[in-house]
């Protein structure tokens, strides 16, 4: 009998093609629902963005709403306030990048750049410090920003850091006006 490497495959291999591959797909079925449960639930898809209607938000006032399982701040600016922020140098901010998620990643961190532009009395930030996570209060601390009361972080009236051990500007959602009531955030 004559044993060569090109023998003509035989029922037996055939067999176990078939089962090896009858097991594969049983594994992959098998695994699809535990993989598919990985997957964001509804829930989460829906607040992929969010809409604020914004039209009883008087000029000095914010709100706080909730995107994405964080609170984001939506300040309607007054004079005052907007001038105070275009008055600091740039050279005066420990973190100079404008951390807006509608800029550029290196824009820099004037006022305007962390604004909505054409609306620039209105401020939207992810409300959480970017030392360690905490939520800063409202026109409180040495800038009349925000202050992070947990580690001493002072932030300004754009909510640019001015002091404190937080490293980076509070950060800017990608947001949009749909209306004039209206932001889109996400």
């Amino acid at each position: 009998m004559e044993h060569s490497d090109t023998a003509e495959p035989n029922r037996r291999d055939f067999l176990y093609l078939a089962t090896g591959a009858v097991g594969a797909v049983g594994v992959g079925a098998l695994a699809w629902p535990f993989i598919h449960q990985m997957n964001p639930d509804a829930s989460a898809l829906a607040l992929a963005s969010i809409e604020v209607d914004v039209s009883a938000i008087d000029v000095g006032q914010s709100i706080t709403v909730t995107w994405r399982g964080k609170p984001v701040f939506i300040r309607h600016r007054t004079d005052k306030e907007i001038e105070e922020a275009n008055n600091v140098p740039l050279s005066d901010l420990p973190d100079p990048i404008a951390r807006n998620a509608n800029l550029d990643a290196n824009a820099e961190a004037t006022d305007l750049n962390r604004s909505a532009e054409g609306k620039e009395p209105w401020l939207v930030m992810v409300g959480i410090c970017t030392h360690l996570g905490c939520v800063p209060l409202g026109q409180k601390g040495d800038f009349g920003g925000w202050f992070c009361p947990c580690h001493g972080s002072h932030y300004d009236t754009a909510g640019r850091i001015r002091r404190g051990p937080a490293p980076e500007n509070m950060l800017v959602p990608p947001f949009a006006f749909v209306d004039d009531e209206t932001i889109r955030i996400g």
